[in-house]
């Protein structure tokens, strides 16, 4: 896969900065070049010798080296290779690509290229936890750069948690996948994620139990095989992946806003647990505690976002598929529910609070389609996204 690819491997400060010695080394192993750029602060903790030896090229250091600028400007140099590697990636370079900074090499080169970007974060764990850092990587996944850890675990400064740098083997696969031609590769999917928040005041809300966990695994699995994804979420408990388009909301009607807002699509999947009702008089204030009873809420149907897509009669994906969250009769409601609906397909579950589905890491899937129905057999919600996008491979091609 990596034989004749040219990586250009952006090394920043930091103690993980000794494991971009051997991911060099692992790299060259594939058949890949690389070219090395060292920041200041990487060079406190590795030297530009064993860097520039282990990768048989000439080290890049600074914007202003008149000899490099001659033989290979800092456009060129951004734009030679087939892919840009930042290990490790700091908070501080994380930051100045999220500002759009350029103050040294590495910003520039990251700033003024044209090819893919991938990094791996390093960072001691209350770093990584800073709001600051947290939406320098919601922005840059907006900005379609691609991410690679970090992991979590024992940090050399003595804390634990989040912000270990992927181990080379992790950033190789990772490597592997940003250059593969995948075989969705062109193709724009829709998803939707988590939970909606139906407001009763500006403090209370109608919710349910999503976690948004499907839906995510789900957009992971279509970015891994090339796919351009959108992702709408609602108010999920884990973090969108990264790697994609991302519209967060919270409201049924905000999502289908955002549904229809957004750019034509080969593929739509509804994984998201919409409320089907909304509070029709909402308090505009907190509502208090009535001594003469209870208040009063006034329900109304939310628009439904599945229904409304499968029935569009311009512009309709070539594929649409919906969730079928049921307690009771699960694969009679949810087949009623394909052909009312409208979708070409439909994956059903069994949410009772009994099988742990709903908020938890498994699923138990039956994909009904119009010729026919699949039982999957329970399986981690990753393994139900890889088995759901390679039927979308066959269905998309």
């Amino acid at each position: 896969m990596l034989a004749d690819k040219h990586i250009l491997l952006i090394i920043g400060g930091g103690i993980a900065a000794f494991k971009a010695l051997d991911l060099i080394r692992r790299l060259r192993e594939r058949g890949a070049k690389v070219t090395p750029v060292l920041t200041k602060a990487g060079s406190e903790f590795v030297t530009p010798l064993s860097v520039s030896a282990l990768a048989g090229e000439k080290l890049y250091q600074d914007l202003f080296d008149l000899t490099s600028e001659a033989e290979m400007g800092h456009i060129e140099l951004s734009r030679a290779a087939d892919l840009i590697v930042v290990a490790p990636a700091t908070a501080d370079l994380l930051a100045k690509m999220t500002a759009g900074l350029a103050n040294d090499l590495a910003s520039t080169l990251l700033l003024a290229t044209d090819k893919r970007v991938l990094v791996a974060p390093s960072m001691n764990v209350r770093m990584w936890d800073h709001a600051a850092t947290q939406r320098n990587l919601a922005q840059l996944a907006d900005d379609c750069i691609l991410f690679v850890g970090p992991g979590e675990g024992d940090m050399a400064c003595g804390e634990y948690g989040p912000g270990r740098l992927a181990e080379p083997l992790e950033i190789i696969a990772a490597i592997d996948a940003a250059l593969a031609d995948g075989p969705l590769k062109g193709k724009h999917v829709l998803i939707t994620s988590g939970p909606t928040h139906e407001p009763i005041d500006p403090v209370r809300y109608i919710a349910n139990r999503s976690s948004g966990a499907q839906g995510t695994a789900i957009a992971r699995a279509l970015a891994a095989l090339g796919a351009d994804v959108t992702f709408v979420t609602g108010p999920a408990d884990v973090p969108p992946p990264m790697g994609v388009r991302v519209i967060k909301v919270h409201t049924a009607a905000e999502m289908l806003n955002a549904v229809q807002d957004a750019p034509a699509a080969d593929a739509a999947i509804f994984a998201a647990a919409v409320a089907d009702w909304y509070v029709a008089n909402a308090g505009e204030s907190k509502i208090k505690k009535d001594v003469n009873g209870f208040p009063t809420l006034e329900f109304a149907e939310n628009s439904d976002i599945l229904a409304t897509v499968s029935k569009m009669t311009s512009g309709r994906p070539k594929l649409v598929i919906g969730f079928a969250a049921e307690t009771d009769n699960v694969i009679a409601n949810a087949t009623a529910k394909r052909k009312r609906k409208g979708c070409d397909w439909i994956l059903a579950n069994d949410v009772s609070p009994s099988t742990g589905i709903m908020g938890g890491s498994q699923n138990d899937v039956t994909l009904i389609m119009e010729n026919g129905s699949e039982d999957w057999p329970r399986m981690s919600k990753d393994a139900v996204a890889v088995k759901l996008a390679a039927k979308l491979v066959e269905a998309l091609a």
